[in-house]
């Protein structure tokens, strides 16, 4: 829709107001006199002429009523009316003229030295009835200007003020009016804007809400079946129910074990939320991004030798150096490891990678265990998730993860994806801008 400045709008109507009444006024004027010249004419000065001449000629017939009957049929043709007074100001022949629409012309007659009458004649006054009509045009133009400001001015912004009334109600259905004016278009597109980044935050709201309550309930869940078994193995030991040294090594490897899940979950949580609130303070350095994975295969290597699987690193193209933080990359590469060994059958194979593409240093870690399913691979990234129904611990984990991972990814500019290998097998691909000439020669 074509829209209009509201400065040129303002002027437009100036203009039009001005016009109106103008324009009324010469069609007025043109419709009494039969001209567009709003002087006197010169028909119009020579039939006032005639009409003296024959006046102040026939003085002496002025009480004539044959004569008064000529002059009636000439002021007809004429359009002129006529009164004519004695010396002593009598009336001595009126026409019914009515001296509100006449343009008067008076003089006196004198013959002999002597003032024997005077006359006032009475010409269509052709000015009255265009000013009427020019003020018609002005008020006329004024309701105008009047409708068209109320439609596209008054109008939209009454709407625009209702909706912001309901926008702080928390009502997003908000019907935006149209306007041809320019400025206001635009405000109506940046509330349009704001409502829908208002109602998209709202919903966000309402998402992290959920989320939050999920979370608190789940890791209310996670901490809480490790607490009842670290308390019972503990309540075994105190009450003598281990007597024989190999039961008491039992209890207290069990003991152990519920703690080190615990300090894990701890230690996850406590990493997802510093991910989360400490964004924009990373200990960034110049790193080379094949190196963080050689260390991580390093550290999950003896894990991995328990299950008998294979870590093989495919195609490792060194100098991928990135601008990150050492600590949280390795923990992010450590966490992809650690899935990838816990999802992995014995005697199984984990692949990884690492090159350059452009301007992208990209990793990749692929297992052959069972693979995602369709609903893991949409919620994978979602903390606590572990795509079992019982929440059992069979794989271990807290499903903090690949949420932890992808989370200290982004901060680094990158992302972390999750997907199936043809082959068979669980695929987390990842990326991260390689860092600039500018940041090298920093060296940060």
């Amino acid at each position: 829709m074509k829209t209009i400045r509201i400065r040129k709008f303002t002027m437009l109507s100036l203009f039009f107001i001005f016009l109106m009444p103008w324009i009324f006024l010469v069609v007025a004027h043109f419709v009494e006199t039969k001209t567009f010249r709003f002087e006197m004419t010169d028909s119009q000065q020579n039939n006032l002429d005639e009409t003296i001449q024959l006046i102040e000629a026939n003085s002496e017939n002025w009480t004539d009523p044959a004569w008064q009957n000529q002059l009636n049929h000439h002021l007809q043709k004429m359009n002129m009316g006529v009164s004519i007074f004695s010396e002593a100001n009598k009336v001595i022949y009126q026409t019914s003229a009515k001296q509100g629409f006449k343009e008067t012309e008076e003089f006196s007659v004198i013959q002999d030295g002597n003032v024997i009458g005077r006359v006032a004649i009475y010409q269509s006054n052709s000015r009255v009835i265009p000013m009427i009509a020019a003020f018609t045009g002005l008020i006329i133009a004024f309701l105008i200007i009047g409708l068209a400001m109320k439609r596209l001015i008054i109008n939209p912004l009454e709407q625009l003020s209702l909706g912001a009334r309901k926008l702080s109600k928390e009502d997003f259905n908000v019907k935006l009016p149209s306007s041809r004016i320019t400025e206001i278009a635009e405000v109506r597109n940046g509330f349009q804007v704001m409502v829908a980044e208002l109602k998209e935050s709202f919903q966000k709201q309402v998402e992290l809400e959920d989320e939050r309550r999920f979370l608190i309930a789940a890791v209310a869940h996670d901490l809480r079946t490790p607490l009842f078994a670290l308390r019972g193995y503990l309540d075994g030991l105190e009450q003598g129910i281990a007597q024989s040294p190999e039961k008491m090594a039992k209890y207290v490897a069990v003991c152990k074990e519920k703690s080190a899940q615990l300090d894990r979950l701890v230690e996850d949580l406590f990493t997802l939320t510093k991910a989360e609130t400490f964004e924009k303070k990373l200990n960034k350095k110049m790193v080379d991004l094949s190196q963080v994975l050689k260390q991580s295969i390093h550290t999950l290597r003896p894990l991995a030798q328990q299950k008998n699987i294979h870590i093989v690193e495919s195609a490792f193209e060194h100098n991928c150096i990135i601008s990150g933080d050492p600590y949280l990359l390795e923990r992010a590469i450590n966490n992809l490891l650690d899935n990838a060994v816990r999802h992995t059958p014995g005697s199984g194979e984990i692949v990884v990678q690492c090159y350059k593409d452009v301007d992208q240093a990209i990793f990749t870690v692929r297992d052959t265990g069972k693979g995602f399913s369709a609903e893991e691979l949409r919620r994978a990234f979602e903390p606590l998730y572990r795509g079992e129904v019982s929440r059992s611990r069979s794989t271990g984990g807290a499903g903090l993860g690949l949420a932890i991972s992808k989370r200290i990814i982004r901060q680094h500019g990158g992302d972390l994806t999750a997907g199936n290998h043809p082959d068979g097998g669980a695929l987390l691909k990842g990326w991260i801008p390689l860092a600039k000439t500018s940041q090298l020669l920093e060296g940060i």
